[in-house]
């Protein structure tokens, strides 16, 4: 069974597929349609570069993950796939495709499952956020085999995201000559970013970053456009109407400057509620099996779990690889972890399955 789940992650691992690039991407949905299908005994439905399996009638537990990864076309060159000891290595076999491996493994000869692996989750899940929520709405329970946290901690708890760029502009003059003509963006955009900084909340753990900053054309002129990214993390759908509101209510401080707030929230958060009752049955089936005691923890990274926790679907994050490294150049997995994982979930989908699970009442949340 390890070796055959090894294979699986190999296949889908030596073929790279950065989100943004869809040739890439059609290629490794291929490679994922073939694993599955061997698998699954099914072949998916092709919805773009996104791939959904029905296994059964009226499937009532979501399986859900991606296969596009961060890492650039050509990065098996420096970053071959490996398995040294206990340690395999390669981009994206922690995130997450070694999570994908697993789900297929669980869900084989198992009925009553959608399993649904999307292409654009790194950049967003801008064309599969409206599926994952149809196919969460529909679904007692959302499995993520996203990968988990250290040690092999599930997510029980992820902060929502927004996204902004706040675009200021200005007017050109002659830095030398006549700057008094000008009205400069670079200083309109201090102002913005300090009073940007200043929405953050540590205490109700909301960050309020601003990153990515670019203004003028060159060193003597003063500045007429200039623009800068924020990224916001939040606990509660509160804070994040409280950070949209203030990100909204900017407004230029240099005379003759112009103002213009783009984006919003982009996932809304996957509070520890939506968690709970599905964390204390995995935790229970984990005693059963005699496996390490389960740890839950809050994390500041969004998944596409935050869409189905947001249409009020009860879900587990968290739930793939055991192993680090997550976007970066140590990524790995822990190969002795896998058949732990896979008795795990294997019990849990199986327990999912066999009877209901207490949901909360669905309001349905608004869509950020």
């Amino acid at each position: 069974m390890l070796a055959g789940l090894l294979a699986d992650i190999e296949e889908m691992v030596t073929c790279e597929s950065p989100s943004t690039d869809p040739a890439a991407l059609a290629r490794s949905a291929d490679v994922v349609a073939r694993v599955g299908e061997r698998r699954l005994g099914v072949a998916p439905e092709r919805l773009g570069v996104h791939l959904r399996w029905r296994l059964g009638e009226s499937p009532s537990v979501l399986l859900l993950g991606h296969h596009d990864t961060v890492w650039p076309l050509g990065t098996l060159a420096t970053h071959p796939y490996t398995v040294d000891g206990d340690v395999l290595r390669g981009p994206g076999c922690f995130d997450m495709k070694t999570g994908l491996a697993l789900a297929f493994q669980i869900a084989a000869g198992r009925s009553g499952i959608t399993l649904l692996v999307t292409g654009d989750e790194e950049i967003g899940s801008p064309s599969s956020r409206a599926m994952i929520e149809a196919e969460a709405r529909a679904a007692r329970a959302a499995l993520v085999l996203e990968a988990s946290a250290d040690g092999g901690a599930l997510k029980t708890e992820r902060k929502g995201v927004s996204n902004y760029e706040v675009v200021v502009t200005g007017r050109a003059a002659h830095a030398g000559l006549e700057p008094e003509r000008g009205h400069n963006a670079t200083i309109e955009l201090a102002h913005q970013v300090l009073a940007i900084e200043a929405l953050a909340d540590p205490a109700r753990g909301t960050t309020v970053t601003p990153t990515l900053m670019s203004a003028g054309t060159s060193v003597n002129t003063v500045p007429a456009n200039g623009s800068v990214a924020v990224d916001v993390r939040v606990r509660d759908g509160a804070e994040q109407r409280r950070v949209d509101d203030a990100m909204r209510a900017l407004r230029p401080v240099v005379p003759g400057t112009r103002l213009e707030v783009r984006g919003g929230p982009n996932r809304p958060p996957l509070a520890a509620g939506s968690s709970a009752a599905l964390f204390a049955r995995a935790s229970a089936l984990a005693r059963e099996l005699g496996l390490p005691e389960l740890a839950g923890v809050a994390v500041g990274g969004a998944s596409d779990g935050n869409f189905t926790a947001g249409v009020g679907t009860p879900t587990l994050d968290g739930l793939g690889a055991v192993g680090g490294g997550a976007h970066a150049d140590d990524e790995h997995v822990l190969v002795g972890a896998l058949p732990d994982r896979s008795r795990l979930l294997t019990a849990l989908l199986d327990d999912l399955l066999a009877g209901p699970t207490t949901a909360p009442a669905r309001a349905g949340a608004p869509r950020p």
